[in-house]
């Protein structure tokens, strides 16, 4: 027990020894108090296709997790497009860090690389030793695509979930307010109240006609990719 304390917390292993504890941390609590940290951030979503993960300054403001949560197919991100993805962005999306829960993703990638550096840095005697930095390294890639197959079973699975973990809710028909302006083929965001609970959903101008930050609009129907709804202005 004295030696795998002295693995687990050597120079080499430390950080992402301490870094998944955390994360465990970070589960318990969401789990026993349903406590959700959100990071918010200004996304701007615009592009021939639909969809595109493009940062910009225009003031649509998207919960992180909302972010973390939008599924990108192949073909949008490697079809036709107007602005294609940046490098970083293609490597999100490939290693399932979105089309996924960013935090289920990001959880899994840190243990396999923790537990693939453990075992090696064990195995040879390197936990504590130049060579250990060398492993804790190189395993970082091989982990990526580790993580990549071990998610990819879990796409499936979430595609049938909203972003509180319950079952897809009916959003046609329902009333919201943006959260961004859109017109065009440009996205934004809405929240929408369903029994209770407000929720962000993608948003896209059902005859292209500007809609403006916070005017009222009604959910007509779901694009066919189901990636976000068509909406129009209302007025009570």
């Amino acid at each position: 027990m004295a030696e795998l304390f002295q693995i687990l917390f050597s120079e080499v292993n430390l950080t992402l020894t301490i870094f998944l504890i955390l994360l465990l941390i970070y589960w318990i609590l969401t789990m026993i108090s349903g406590i959700d940290f959100d990071l918010d951030m200004d996304v701007d979503i615009d592009t021939d296709l639909d969809i595109d993960t493009d940062l910009a300054t225009d003031g649509a403001n998207m919960d992180f997790q909302d972010v973390s949560n939008a599924e990108l197919t192949k073909e949008q991100v490697v079809g036709k497009r107007i602005q294609p993805l940046k490098w970083w962005q293609i490597l999100l999306v490939y290693f399932n860090f979105v089309g996924l829960p960013f935090m289920f993703t990001f959880t899994c990638f840190i243990f396999i690389w923790w537990f693939s550096t453990v075992l090696l840095t064990a195995l040879t005697s390197s936990y504590s030793n130049f060579f250990g930095f060398v492993i804790l390294l190189a395993v970082f890639i091989p982990a990526l695509f580790l993580t990549k197959i071990f998610t990819t079973p879990f796409k499936s699975f979430f595609r049938n979930l909203n972003k509180d973990g319950d079952a897809a809710k009916d959003f046609v028909g329902r009333k919201g307010v943006l959260l961004s302006s859109i017109s065009g083929e440009k996205m934004g965001n809405a929240e929408v109240h369903i029994d209770g609970d407000s929720l962000s959903v993608y948003v896209k101008s059902l005859n292209g006609e500007p809609l403006a930050y916070q005017e009222k609009i009604l959910i007509i129907k779901q694009s066919a990719d189901r990636n976000y709804f068509l909406v129009q202005s209302y007025q009570d």
